[in-house]
């Protein structure tokens, strides 16, 4: 009997460095739009990633934790923990790695990993009091 969708979330952490640099401005102009920023910096990240699903009805599981956490390290914490985000990754060659840029990269990577419908939310903190969210819509009944 379905009970409806259970979501599940799992966190971890990751440490990268980045600077928001734009090619077309000079160091200055990079500075004047972009503050601190501009300068090389990093962030300890916390992720949340959240999925949904009916718990599977001989596990009670929506996924399995330790299948999650094993996700997460291959597609996740191998491409960015320690890495400096422009130099090390190709996904900021042409976009800046803003937290909504970030959130946006590992939603894709994950949306590809994981099976289809299963991802819900994705909740990225670069600092104690900032955050950004990506929620999958989902048609409602």
């Amino acid at each position: 009997m379905s009970q409806g969708p259970v979501r599940m979330t799992r966190a971890i952490e990751f440490s990268a460095s980045l600077r928001y640099a734009r090619g077309d401005l000079s160091d200055e102009e990079n500075r004047g739009r972009f503050g601190a920023r501009a300068s090389h910096h990093g962030h300890n990240y916390r992720l949340e990633v959240t999925v949904e699903g009916e718990p599977d009805p001989e596990t009670g599981m929506v996924m399995d934790l330790v299948e999650l956490k094993d996700l997460l390290e291959a597609e996740v914490m191998s491409r960015f923990d320690h890495r400096d985000l422009v130099a090390d990754t190709p996904y900021f060659e042409k976009r800046l790695p803003t937290p909504e840029n970030v959130a946006l990269v590992i939603r894709q990577i994950l949306l590809e990993a994981l099976p289809p419908g299963r991802l819900s939310r994705i909740r990225l903190q670069p600092d104690e009091d900032h955050w950004v969210e990506v929620v999958e819509d989902r048609p409602r009944p």
